[in-house]
């Protein structure tokens, strides 16, 4: 689906808001499933033989381990940088976004890269770069200067007629 920006306005300060308070909770959701599926290869480990001494358990594990706490927080990032990535390159919407009618893409209407993608999360400052949104007259915020794209508010669908006409 490609949308001229030109056509559509671009997003304003509290649809963006609306938007990351929608994908946090997908986002918090995933990551407890991706937290859940270590525990459970965590205890198939352990229940093959696996010795976590001298840690309690398998959370102790991941958090005081020297070498398994940066991998597991590094595989939790990419959990989240995977949602991301994958719905702004593949349909230019979040879930949250698909809800609020908002769509990110490029100036000509194409989808953003996935260098575009790192771009946007690594300058997000987790959602603190969407108040530049407040200043801007062209409502562009700080991770959509860097990754040269824009978000926009898609028009809305056109009813269908409840009769149909014979």
């Amino acid at each position: 689906m490609q949308t001229s920006s030109i056509a559509c306005p671009t997003a304003g300060f509290f649809r963006r808001l609306a938007v990351w308070v929608y994908d946090l909770l997908i986002v918090a959701a995933l990551l407890m499933l991706a937290g859940g599926a270590v525990m459970a290869a965590l205890a198939i480990a352990q229940a093959l033989g696996m010795s976590m001494t001298p840690y309690q358990d398998a959370s102790d594990f991941l958090t005081h381990h020297p070498i398994a706490q940066p991998l597991y927080t590094a595989y939790l990032a990419c959990v989240i940088c995977g949602f991301y990535g994958y719905f702004w390159c593949k349909a230019g919407q979040t879930l949250g976004m698909r809800a609020w009618r908002l769509r990110i893409q490029n100036a000509d209407g194409s989808n953003i890269r996935p260098t575009q993608a790192l771009i946007r999360l690594a300058t997000a400052c987790f959602g603190l770069g969407n108040l530049i949104v407040i200043f801007d007259k062209n409502n562009r915020a700080f991770q959509d200067h860097f990754a040269e794209c824009d978000m926009i508010v898609l028009p809305k669908p056109a009813k269908a007629s409840k009769r149909k006409k014979q």
